[in-house]
């Protein structure tokens, strides 16, 4: 979502200019694992996150974890995105459930959902690479197959694989209305990545609601050891609005 103003392969360049030492972003498949690797080599940061594949986006796709008869396809986007996780050096892989189809009912897609990630958690295990799964709020993908944060938590318990983990974004929790320094703390142990974003807009923290100084120092004094990904729509320029990181 940052760097937006250059293309895919210059904004790591861009990022680490800035002083990012991690980048992260959604989808790297229209470039090969080579390329991709080479251009943050050369700006010398590191992938932290990508996201398996997730279809044809621009028809609707958001994944199809959770979807019947696309077991298939699931598999193979595994296995591509772990061709793409070795040559990135990366050990973090986010599973996109997907929209629950028409006529499906939602406990019928969750159970897919559910054994899917079991396959997954498994495999990407077996790569060295961890499996992350996030609730996302149903304003901004209305129909998505894991829309809320009790539902995400069940999935986990569920599938009871210590290879997969929750991804938090803090935008996602508050457009749902939870303690987002709360559930941050309590869901701690099984929390594998961080996200940021202010509400509503889900642009730079500062230009919202949401009170970064506390969500700042629950991460701080947590002892969580991760990453913390600025997974958010500049309102102008990206270094332009970089001023929330000052006194981190």
């Amino acid at each position: 979502m940052l760097y937006t103003e250059h293309g895919f392969i210059d904004r790591f360049d861009a990022a680490a200019a800035d002083g990012f030492g991690g980048v992260e972003f959604v989808s790297p498949y229209d470039f090969s694992p080579g390329a991709v690797a080479d251009a943050a080599r050369a700006a010398g940061v590191e992938v932290v996150l990508f996201n398996a594949p997730a279809g044809d986006w621009a028809a609707g796709d958001r994944g199809c974890a959770c979807q019947p008869g696309r077991e298939g396809e699931f598999r193979e986007g595994i296995e591509q995105a772990i061709v793409y996780a070795k040559a990135l050096n990366c050990s973090r892989l986010h599973i996109m459930a997907g929209i629950v189809p028409e006529g499906v009912l939602a406990a019928e897609a969750e159970t897919v959902f559910v054994e899917n990630l079991r396959w997954a958690a498994e495999r990407l295990r077996q790569a060295g690479v961890t499996a992350l799964i996030e609730p996302i709020n149903p304003v901004d993908m209305p129909g998505y197959g894991l829309a809320s944060l009790k539902q995400a938590e069940r999935v986990l318990a569920t599938v009871a694989h210590a290879n997969l983990r929750l991804q938090y974004d803090f935008y996602h929790m508050a457009m749902m209305g939870e303690a987002l320094v709360d559930n941050f703390v309590r869901l701690l142990p099984v929390i594998g990545h961080v996200q940021i974003a202010d509400m509503p807009g889900r642009h730079e923290p500062g230009s919202g609601a949401i009170d970064f100084a506390s969500v700042f120092g629950a991460i701080a004094t947590s002892g969580y050891d991760g990453w913390v990904g600025a997974e958010y729509r500049p309102l102008g320029g990206t270094s332009a609005g970089l001023a929330w990181r000052e006194g981190l």
